[in-house]
Protein backbone atom coordinates (compact mmCIF):
# COMPACT_ATOMS: atom_id res chain seq x y z
CA UNK A 1 0.00 0.00 0.00
CA UNK A 2 3.17 2.01 -1.41
CA UNK A 3 2.15 5.67 -1.88
CA UNK A 4 2.79 9.27 -0.96
CA UNK A 5 2.00 12.44 -2.77
CA UNK A 6 4.50 15.25 -0.97
CA UNK A 7 2.73 17.58 -3.20
CA UNK A 8 -0.84 17.34 -1.91
CA UNK A 9 -1.98 20.01 0.49
CA UNK A 10 -2.68 18.90 3.95
CA UNK A 11 -6.59 19.34 5.51
CA UNK A 12 -6.10 19.45 9.32
CA UNK A 13 -8.93 19.04 11.24
CA UNK A 14 -9.62 18.41 14.51
CA UNK A 15 -8.04 15.28 15.84
CA UNK A 16 -6.33 13.77 19.11
CA UNK A 17 -2.45 14.84 20.06
CA UNK A 18 -0.04 11.68 19.97
CA UNK A 19 2.68 12.38 22.84
CA UNK A 20 5.84 10.93 22.30
CA UNK A 21 7.07 10.09 26.05
CA UNK A 22 11.03 9.93 26.33
CA UNK A 23 11.49 8.99 22.82
CA UNK A 24 15.28 7.96 22.21
CA UNK A 25 15.82 7.60 18.50
CA UNK A 26 15.10 10.38 16.18
CA UNK A 27 14.49 7.41 13.66
CA UNK A 28 11.12 6.63 15.94
CA UNK A 29 9.90 10.03 15.86
CA UNK A 30 10.12 9.97 12.45
CA UNK A 31 8.10 6.79 11.68
CA UNK A 32 5.45 7.80 14.41
CA UNK A 33 5.01 11.19 12.32
CA UNK A 34 4.60 9.36 9.28
CA UNK A 35 2.13 7.09 11.02
CA UNK A 36 0.34 10.24 11.72
CA UNK A 37 0.02 11.52 8.91
CA UNK A 38 -1.31 8.07 7.27
CA UNK A 39 -4.48 8.52 9.43
CA UNK A 40 -5.38 12.12 9.85
CA UNK A 41 -3.15 13.03 13.17
CA UNK A 42 -1.21 16.16 12.80
CA UNK A 43 -0.54 17.41 16.18
CA UNK A 44 3.20 15.92 17.81
CA UNK A 45 4.32 17.06 21.40
CA UNK A 46 7.51 15.60 22.66
CA UNK A 47 7.65 14.80 26.33
CA UNK A 48 11.98 14.71 26.87
CA UNK A 49 13.06 13.36 24.32
CA UNK A 50 16.66 12.32 24.55
CA UNK A 51 18.62 14.02 21.85
CA UNK A 52 18.42 17.18 20.73
CA UNK A 53 15.65 19.02 18.99
CA UNK A 54 15.29 19.32 15.50
CA UNK A 55 16.09 16.07 14.66
CA UNK A 56 17.45 15.22 11.13
CA UNK A 57 16.98 11.29 11.14
CA UNK A 58 13.93 12.34 12.22
CA UNK A 59 13.21 14.49 8.96
CA UNK A 60 15.00 11.59 6.75
CA UNK A 61 12.35 9.07 8.37
CA UNK A 62 9.19 10.53 7.76
CA UNK A 63 8.79 9.86 4.29
CA UNK A 64 7.66 13.48 3.36
CA UNK A 65 5.35 14.01 6.56
CA UNK A 66 7.78 16.82 7.62
CA UNK A 67 4.80 19.35 8.81
CA UNK A 68 4.03 17.57 11.72
CA UNK A 69 7.59 17.58 12.86
CA UNK A 70 8.44 21.15 12.10
CA UNK A 71 5.21 21.58 14.03
CA UNK A 72 6.18 19.11 16.86
CA UNK A 73 6.79 20.79 20.23
CA UNK A 74 9.00 20.01 22.82
CA UNK A 75 8.37 19.81 26.64
CA UNK A 76 10.04 19.14 29.85
CA UNK A 77 7.46 18.22 32.43
CA UNK A 78 3.99 15.74 31.87
CA UNK A 79 2.06 18.31 33.35
CA UNK A 80 2.95 20.89 31.22
CA UNK A 81 2.29 18.50 27.99
CA UNK A 82 -1.20 17.95 28.62
CA UNK A 83 -1.71 21.70 30.10
CA UNK A 84 -4.42 22.52 27.51
CA UNK A 85 -5.67 18.58 27.21
CA UNK A 86 -9.09 17.45 28.63
CA UNK A 87 -9.00 13.66 28.36
CA UNK A 88 -5.87 11.68 27.85
CA UNK A 89 -5.18 8.07 26.70
CA UNK A 90 -2.39 6.05 27.83
CA UNK A 91 -0.96 2.77 25.75
CA UNK A 92 0.41 0.13 27.58
CA UNK A 93 0.77 -3.59 26.98
CA UNK A 94 1.51 -4.44 30.67
CA UNK A 95 -1.19 -4.79 33.67
CA UNK A 96 -0.57 -2.20 36.07
CA UNK A 97 -2.15 -3.09 38.87
CA UNK A 98 -4.20 0.19 39.30
CA UNK A 99 -8.11 0.67 39.28
CA UNK A 100 -8.64 2.44 35.71
CA UNK A 101 -10.33 1.11 33.29
CA UNK A 102 -8.76 -0.07 30.30
CA UNK A 103 -9.94 -0.57 26.79
CA UNK A 104 -9.05 -1.57 23.55
CA UNK A 105 -7.44 0.78 20.24
CA UNK A 106 -11.25 0.07 18.70
CA UNK A 107 -13.05 1.72 21.45
CA UNK A 108 -10.44 4.21 22.04
CA UNK A 109 -11.22 5.29 18.66
CA UNK A 110 -14.77 5.50 18.66
CA UNK A 111 -14.60 7.52 22.36
CA UNK A 112 -11.79 10.34 20.89
CA UNK A 113 -14.39 10.73 17.62
CA UNK A 114 -17.42 11.45 19.63
CA UNK A 115 -15.05 13.57 22.53
CA UNK A 116 -13.05 15.29 19.55
CA UNK A 117 -16.60 15.89 17.41
CA UNK A 118 -17.90 17.97 20.84
CA UNK A 119 -14.96 20.27 20.91
CA UNK A 120 -12.61 18.00 23.60
CA UNK A 121 -8.91 18.38 23.64
CA UNK A 122 -7.81 14.61 23.75
CA UNK A 123 -4.30 13.00 23.77
CA UNK A 124 -2.79 10.23 23.21
CA UNK A 125 0.52 8.90 25.39
CA UNK A 126 3.38 6.62 23.47
CA UNK A 127 5.70 5.36 25.61
CA UNK A 128 9.58 4.89 25.54
CA UNK A 129 11.04 2.34 23.55
CA UNK A 130 12.46 -0.44 25.68
CA UNK A 131 10.25 0.41 29.25
CA UNK A 132 7.05 2.01 27.86
CA UNK A 133 5.15 4.43 30.30
CA UNK A 134 5.81 4.48 33.74
CA UNK A 135 3.22 3.80 36.46
CA UNK A 136 3.15 7.81 37.75
CA UNK A 137 2.79 8.72 33.85
CA UNK A 138 -0.15 6.39 33.22
CA UNK A 139 -1.67 7.78 36.51
CA UNK A 140 -2.31 10.77 35.10
CA UNK A 141 -4.37 8.95 31.86
CA UNK A 142 -7.91 8.75 32.26
CA UNK A 143 -7.80 5.65 30.62
CA UNK A 144 -6.01 2.77 29.89
CA UNK A 145 -5.43 1.40 26.02
CA UNK A 146 -4.33 -2.10 25.34
CA UNK A 147 -4.53 -4.06 22.25
CA UNK A 148 -5.61 -7.52 22.02
CA UNK A 149 -1.91 -9.16 21.10
CA UNK A 150 0.05 -12.51 21.36
CA UNK A 151 0.91 -12.25 25.09
CA UNK A 152 3.60 -14.15 24.74
CA UNK A 153 5.32 -11.27 22.42
CA UNK A 154 3.37 -8.21 23.48
CA UNK A 155 5.49 -5.28 22.32
CA UNK A 156 5.20 -3.34 19.79
CA UNK A 157 7.28 -0.35 18.77
CA UNK A 158 6.40 3.66 18.81
CA UNK A 159 4.91 4.15 15.23
CA UNK A 160 3.29 0.56 15.32
CA UNK A 161 1.47 1.64 18.01
CA UNK A 162 0.94 5.69 16.64
CA UNK A 163 -0.02 3.57 12.95
CA UNK A 164 -2.65 1.26 15.30
CA UNK A 165 -4.09 4.11 17.32
CA UNK A 166 -4.22 6.32 14.48
CA UNK A 167 -6.33 3.81 12.18
CA UNK A 168 -8.53 3.46 15.03
CA UNK A 169 -9.58 6.85 14.78
CA UNK A 170 -9.59 7.63 11.30
CA UNK A 171 -11.52 4.49 10.20
CA UNK A 172 -14.34 6.04 11.19
CA UNK A 173 -13.86 9.15 9.18
CA UNK A 174 -12.98 8.22 6.25
CA UNK A 175 -14.99 8.66 3.11
CA UNK A 176 -12.22 6.67 1.06
CA UNK A 177 -9.90 4.04 0.46
CA UNK A 178 -6.30 4.26 -0.71
CA UNK A 179 -4.74 7.02 -2.43
CA UNK A 180 -5.78 9.63 -4.90
CA UNK A 181 -3.67 9.73 -8.21
CA UNK A 182 -3.27 12.06 -11.28
CA UNK A 183 -4.88 8.96 -12.94
CA UNK A 184 -7.68 7.53 -10.67
CA UNK A 185 -9.77 9.18 -7.47
CA UNK A 186 -9.50 7.16 -4.08
CA UNK A 187 -11.91 4.35 -4.28
CA UNK A 188 -15.37 5.04 -2.65
CA UNK A 189 -15.22 1.89 -0.41
CA UNK A 190 -14.94 -1.79 -0.08
CA UNK A 191 -16.50 -3.60 -2.88
CA UNK A 192 -16.64 -4.72 -6.51
CA UNK A 193 -14.25 -1.91 -7.92
CA UNK A 194 -15.61 -1.94 -11.95
CA UNK A 195 -13.51 1.00 -13.71
CA UNK A 196 -15.43 1.60 -16.87
CA UNK A 197 -18.00 -0.67 -16.97
CA UNK A 198 -21.24 -1.77 -14.91
CA UNK A 199 -22.88 -5.14 -13.19
CA UNK A 200 -24.11 -7.11 -15.70
CA UNK A 201 -27.60 -7.25 -16.11
CA UNK A 202 -29.86 -10.36 -16.22
CA UNK A 203 -30.85 -9.72 -19.97
CA UNK A 204 -27.14 -9.61 -20.56
CA UNK A 205 -26.16 -12.75 -17.87
CA UNK A 206 -28.87 -15.12 -19.52
CA UNK A 207 -28.23 -14.30 -23.13
CA UNK A 208 -24.57 -15.48 -22.61
CA UNK A 209 -26.05 -18.52 -20.73
CA UNK A 210 -28.24 -19.42 -24.24
CA UNK A 211 -24.59 -18.19 -26.31
CA UNK A 212 -23.31 -21.07 -24.40
CA UNK A 213 -25.54 -23.60 -24.33
CA UNK A 214 -26.47 -23.71 -28.09
CA UNK A 215 -22.46 -24.35 -28.55
CA UNK A 216 -21.93 -26.48 -25.82
CA UNK A 217 -24.99 -28.67 -27.55
CA UNK A 218 -23.51 -28.53 -30.78
CA UNK A 219 -19.81 -29.54 -29.32
CA UNK A 220 -21.44 -32.71 -28.19
CA UNK A 221 -20.63 -31.65 -24.81
CA UNK A 222 -23.75 -32.58 -22.91
CA UNK A 223 -23.78 -36.58 -23.29
CA UNK A 224 -27.52 -37.11 -22.82
CA UNK A 225 -29.92 -35.25 -22.62
CA UNK A 226 -31.39 -36.14 -19.24
CA UNK A 227 -28.07 -34.59 -17.60
CA UNK A 228 -27.84 -31.35 -19.75
CA UNK A 229 -30.82 -29.61 -17.03
CA UNK A 230 -28.75 -30.45 -14.10
CA UNK A 231 -25.00 -29.45 -16.28
CA UNK A 232 -26.71 -26.40 -17.14
CA UNK A 233 -27.69 -25.38 -13.68
CA UNK A 234 -24.22 -25.92 -12.48
CA UNK A 235 -23.03 -23.41 -14.93
CA UNK A 236 -25.41 -20.88 -14.66
CA UNK A 237 -24.24 -21.08 -10.96
CA UNK A 238 -20.66 -21.17 -11.20
CA UNK A 239 -21.06 -17.50 -13.36
CA UNK A 240 -24.09 -16.21 -11.15
CA UNK A 241 -21.38 -16.54 -8.08
CA UNK A 242 -18.86 -14.70 -10.21
CA UNK A 243 -21.22 -11.51 -9.90
CA UNK A 244 -19.83 -10.59 -13.80
CA UNK A 245 -19.34 -7.01 -15.18
CA UNK A 246 -21.06 -6.21 -18.58
CA UNK A 247 -17.31 -6.03 -20.15
CA UNK A 248 -16.69 -9.26 -18.65
CA UNK A 249 -19.95 -11.05 -20.32
CA UNK A 250 -18.84 -9.69 -23.25
CA UNK A 251 -15.54 -10.87 -23.05
CA UNK A 252 -17.03 -14.29 -22.50
CA UNK A 253 -19.33 -14.38 -24.94
CA UNK A 254 -16.28 -13.75 -27.57
CA UNK A 255 -14.39 -15.95 -26.23
CA UNK A 256 -17.06 -18.70 -26.91
CA UNK A 257 -17.67 -17.31 -30.01
CA UNK A 258 -13.53 -17.21 -31.32
CA UNK A 259 -13.46 -21.18 -30.22
CA UNK A 260 -16.65 -21.88 -32.17
CA UNK A 261 -15.11 -20.02 -35.22
CA UNK A 262 -11.31 -21.78 -34.27
CA UNK A 263 -13.51 -25.52 -34.09
CA UNK A 264 -15.00 -24.74 -37.73
CA UNK A 265 -12.28 -22.95 -39.36
CA UNK A 266 -10.31 -26.67 -38.07
CA UNK A 267 -13.07 -28.92 -39.87
CA UNK A 268 -13.14 -26.96 -43.13
CA UNK A 269 -9.50 -27.77 -43.37
CA UNK A 270 -9.85 -31.27 -42.50
CA UNK A 271 -12.79 -31.68 -44.84
CA UNK A 272 -10.56 -30.24 -47.87
CA UNK A 273 -7.55 -32.08 -47.23
CA UNK A 274 -9.65 -35.01 -47.20
CA UNK A 275 -11.14 -34.38 -50.46
CA UNK A 276 -8.08 -33.60 -51.72
CA UNK A 277 -6.88 -36.83 -51.02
Amino acid sequence: MAGTDKTKKQVLGPAPIAVLVNPQLGENIGTAARAMANFGLHEMRLFDPRDAWPNEKALATSSGAHWILDRATVHWTLEETLADVTYVYATTARPRGMVKEVITPEQAGEDMRVRVARGETVAILFGRERTGLSNDEISMADVIVTAPVNPAFASINIAQAVLLMGYEWYKGLATTLGENTPELPALEGPGLVMPGTRPATKEELYGFFGHLERELDIAGFFKTEDKKPGMMRNIRNLFGRAELTEQEVRSLRGIVSSLTRAHEKRKEQRGRERGEG
